[in-house]
């Protein structure tokens, strides 16, 4: 190995190895200004990077985010920035930076590892598991009615990005603290990530717009979109694209909604990130209009598999013993009896095993054993186990991370 792998030491390390991932987005080394904005929320040396001659030739980080799941909220590693540039692939500098900071986390005491994958051939090895879908819409504006109309009870104001935190971050967090997916935010996070509106964020879209729901005088939804505003002909042919949509009831969740649809001169609605169980997806009276479609979201990753399994909640069900294969992570490797009264080593026979990919597919309630099982990701080892796993994994909603870190 002609390279050296090592956490950042300071801003300009980090400057460095953001470098390869952003040569994929097509942009020259990041300046200053990025760098600081993204070690806002990112410790230097969380991030780690291959140095070859003095310079960054890989790159790869993990924020530290507190992660809901069935039941709770686990410390786990956001993983991030993963880049190796072209002249070095195939080469293992990945999978050494890889080794490097999931041990790194898993010493800290992080049991959970997830990210949104760039390719979905490169995390699988590594014992990454598909952990939900994410869905995208794309409405024309004259097919959006709702299939029952309703009387609004609040009132929606458009409020500054640079005054907005403290009217949404409530309602996020009381979202966030139920769904399977979801992160705490800090305040830094606001600033430095989700209200922040450079120039290059925009693409082809205008400034960064909120806009909040109240009921009985307190916010209750918001929504962070952006227009662009187009005409041809005379003709409105521009769209709004939402950024995020989030309300902390049906009725709210509803009502922000709404607002969207109704802004005047855009002729469609576009969103990606939004959850399997979209709302509006049973509110429309035409839902097929929606143009609903599904792409992988977020991949997740046990780094400690008795901590991460004893997060988590369970039904009142017996326990299942699982039999747990994890190359990467050898530790973890093992049967394992999993139950509502607790997780333990076991060395009873299991009634499952798998890779430890599957359990990161199952964590978080977006998939289930038995779908495993019949894609040949999880063998039955005794009949009916998967359907007895099933009902002990079992999660009240589908999981769902509205953005991409």
């Amino acid at each position: 190995m002609d390279f050296e792998i090592r956490p950042c030491a300071s801003m300009e390390d980090v400057r460095q190895a953001i470098t390869p991932i952003g040569y994929y987005f097509g942009r020259s080394m990041p300046d200053e200004s990025q760098a600081e904005r993204l070690t806002r929320v990112l410790p230097a040396e969380r991030v780690y990077a291959a140095w070859e001659g003095g310079r960054a030739v890989g790159g790869l980080g993990a924020f530290p985010f507190h992660l809901t799941i069935p039941g709770g909220r686990v410390s786990a590693a956001g993983v991030t920035i993963a880049g190796v540039l072209p002249t070095h692939r195939r080469r293992g500098v990945l999978r050494a930076m890889m080794r490097a900071l999931l041990d790194a986390c898993y010493r800290q005491g992080e049991p959970v590892a997830y990210l949104w994958a760039t390719e979905d051939t490169i995390y699988g090895r590594f014992g990454f598991g598909l952990a939900s879908f994410t869905a995208e819409i794309d409405l024309p504006r004259e097919r959006s009615a709702f299939h029952v109309p309703f009387a609004n009870a609040g009132r929606v104001r458009l409020a500054s990005p640079a005054v907005a935190e403290e009217l949404v971050s409530p309602v996020y967090e009381r979202v966030a603290a139920v769904t399977p997916g979801m992160f705490a935010r800090s305040s830094a996070w606001w600033q430095a990530r989700t209200l922040a509106d450079p120039s290059w964020r925009r693409g082809t879209g205008g400034d960064l717009q909120c806009a909040v729901f109240e009921s009985e005088g307190r916010p209750a939804a918001y929504a962070l979109y952006r227009m662009n505003s187009i005409f041809e002909r005379g003709l409105q042919t521009g769209s709004v694209t939402v950024i995020e949509a989030i309300g902390q009831s049906p009725e709210a969740t509803r009502s922000i909604w709404r607002y969207l649809l109704d802004i005047d001169w855009m002729a469609r609605v576009k969103a990606s990130l939004l959850p399997l169980d979209h709302r509006p997806l049973f509110l429309l009276a035409e839902p097929r209009r929606l143009g609903f479609s599904l792409r992988d979201g977020v991949w997740v990753r046990l780094l400690d598999v008795k901590a991460a399994l004893s997060a988590r909640s369970y039904q009142a069900q017996g326990p299942v013993i699982i039999e747990v294969i994890d190359e990467f992570c050898p530790w973890n490797a093992g049967c394992w009896r999993v139950g509502a009264d607790g997780v333990d080593r076991t060395d009873k026979a299991p009634g499952l095993r798998c890779d430890v990919s599957a359990l990161g597919s199952v964590y978080l309630g977006g998939f289930g054993w038995t779908q495993l099982a019949r894609a040949l990701r999880v063998q039955e080892v005794f009949s009916g186990a998967a359907a007895h796993a099933d009902a002990l994994f079992q999660a009240s909603s589908a999981p769902w991370c509205p953005e991409i870190f």
